[in-house]
């Protein structure tokens, strides 16, 4: 094969345009290998392999240094700097990451995970090259759908008073993650249309220079065009239309459904990448505003280009119609348009991953909290059970957000307390609520959940005991129950169990009773130790004789870990807290 020529980047300047045709067919082979075998970003990797061929071809790696927004779409790259076996051979898929990632090579500038950063990263390069009189070429590559975020048009904004060489190449498949939204798509519609020649040019606008390719997917046409900026002195923008999925028909043809996806069949992929068959959350979510949006017309539901976190795939999205919301990659609108409607009358519910919350703790500040608007925030992945990618951890938002004034945030332990815990922030008009959507399974219970929680920080007492409290939250409930049985196995005494609910605050009434009868309390956490859950119930004890044991995870950024692993680590079993507590 000749991506087996590839051991570093210079090695395909020595291709053929018919060698690297082939080489491009190589190199979705691999891209689909790896990807129905572990599951990863499909259409976006199978839509710029012939962009990137071309980008290694003309340029000069790693002195030339590509920066890849999001870096979803890095696969290509990462085989043509040396790393092909990554995607051909199983014993080497764990060598690397689905990210851009300088560990792995020198062609690779930042660990990039998040939308809308490569030109304000590529605009930092471009500054530091200038300052110490360097001569390298910066590339930004950006998909379209990233341009709507706000960090996206802030670096565009700024990229002409560079003056100097920085090349954005925006890869125009006309998709985000699902469709694109925003006045903006509309020019690149026009631009599109006319061949790039159109009077109105979003991107002269803001004092670049513009060049259309229409041949997106044209290896040879690429070369002439990314030759012609090489060594340029002045910001350009090379706009070229690609097609997400390139190469792979069913990717084409279900582009929001396999622009990331699970493992799958690659001769069977209609039968693949359908979705979770089993009770789910994401599911229920959806059948939950449904209904809801039926019977109410004020409540609507808003994502950020990922409308599958609560389960609106397309057909969900047409039976909602204007009672859903996708604002496109605009975490930070989405909180504060959450804001001015809930103000207005309406009862919002904006849901996303917690890693992508963490881009609008602003917002949730600012527009939401110090306003005390009752919006509802739905936290998806908020857990160590969640993505596990070190760009998208979700362990960070119980000290990110529940130190925020005048936020309700609730800690779930089951289906039923979560969907009665989020009907009550959608009909209640005091508090911004935000509300973690469990991550654990889907976790039933018998018992009779409260419907409502205007009565904050009350914990509730699911098992009276005596010695040991555990104040288990949220996911990490079970492991309590599980640790609560233990001891009272091994010491022959029923210890508390306790559902705190509230991550937001304290029950001093409930603590205060602890001390009677109790020399140990436990806390179980489903996020980071620091600045979290546990310490607020360790600093109330502070002055007293009961002795506090916190458990959850430790500050760190984990990567692609495996959860049992983890949690040995931290100590976060029934077996292990029994040692150290006994």
């Amino acid at each position: 094969m000749n991506i087996e020529r590839i051991t570093q980047t210079k090695d395909i300047k020595n291709f053929s345009l018919e060698e690297m045709e082939t080489l491009a067919l190589e190199i979705r082979e691999g891209i689909l290998n790896r990807v129905s075998k572990i599951g990863g970003h499909l259409g976006p990797n199978l839509g710029i392999v012939e962009a990137t061929i071309a980008l290694h071809y003309v340029f000069d790696l790693p002195e030339d240094k590509i920066v890849f927004d999001v870096s979803h779409q890095s696969y290509a790259h990462k085989m043509l700097s040396g790393r092909w076996k990554g995607y051909f051979d199983e014993s080497h898929f764990d060598e690397v990451s689905g990210y851009t990632n300088p560990e792995e090579s020198d062609c690779d500038s930042f660990v990039v995970g998040h939308t809308s950063t490569s030109v304000s990263l590529a605009c930092g390069l471009a500054k530091g090259r200038d300052l110490r009189g360097g001569s390298e070429n910066i590339i930004a590559v950006i998909g379209d759908g990233s341009l709507s975020g706000g960090e996206a048009l802030e670096g565009l904004d700024f990229a002409s008073e560079l003056g100097s060489n920085l090349i954005i190449v925006v890869n125009d498949n006309q998709m985000s993650i699902a469709e694109n939204h925003g006045g903006l798509y509309q020019n690149l519609t026009a631009l599109r249309e006319s061949n790039g020649t159109c009077e109105c040019n979003f991107f002269k606008a803001m004092g670049l220079d513009y060049k259309y390719v229409a041949e997106g997917n044209n290896i040879g046409v690429l070369i002439d065009e990314f030759k012609k900026v090489k060594n340029s002195n002045y910001p350009v923008v090379i706009h070229i239309n690609t097609m997400k999925g390139q190469g792979f028909d069913f990717a084409m043809t279900h582009k929001e459904q396999m622009h990331w996806t699970m493992p799958f069949d690659l001769k069977q992929p209609e039968n693949s990448s359908l979705g979770d068959a089993s009770e789910n959350y994401d599911d229920m979510t959806c059948e939950y505003f449904l209904e809801k949006m039926k019977k109410d017309k004020s409540v609507v539901a808003l994502a950020a280009a990922v409308p599958v976190c609560i389960g609106f795939t397309a057909d969900k999205r047409a039976l909602a119609g204007e009672q859903f919301v996708d604002v496109g990659i605009c975490e930070e609108h989405a909180v504060a348009m959450a804001s001015g409607i809930a103000k207005n009358g309406g009862k919002p519910v904006f849901a996303t991953n917690s890693s992508f919350m963490q881009r609008a703790f602003d917002q949730i500040s600012q527009d939401l909290c110090i306003n005390s608007n009752p919006a509802t925030l739905l936290i998806n992945t908020a857990s160590v059970y969640g993505m596990n990618d070190i760009t998208h951890l979700g362990i960070f938002d119980i000290p990110l957000m529940s130190n925020i004034p005048n936020l309700v945030y609730l800690a779930p332990t089951n289906c039923e307390e979560y969907f009665a815990m989020l009907d009550w922030s959608i009909e209640q008009d005091k508090y911004p609520v935000a509300v973690r959507i469990p991550c654990n399974g889907v976790i039933h219970t018998n018992v009779v959940v409260d419907k409502d929680y205007s009565n904050l920080n009350k914990y509730q007492i699911t098992r009276a005991g005596e010695a040991i409290a555990i104040i288990a939250l949220g996911d990490f409930y079970q492991i309590g129950e599980a640790l609560a049985d233990m001891i009272s196995e091994k010491t022959g005494k029923v210890p508390t169990l306790i559902n705190p609910r509230y991550i937001t605050g304290l029950d001093d009434e409930l603590l205060n009773s602890l001390e009677k009868n109790h020399t140990k309390v436990i806390t179980l956490e489903d996020g980071i130790l620091d600045g979290g859950f546990g310490e607020k119930i360790a600093r109330f004890f502070g002055a007293s004789d009961v002795k506090v044991y916190n458990y959850g995870l430790k500050k760190e950024f984990l990567d692609r870990y495996d959860v049992a692993e983890v949690l040995k680590k931290n100590r976060i079993t029934p077996e292990l807290i029994c040692e150290d507590v006994l």
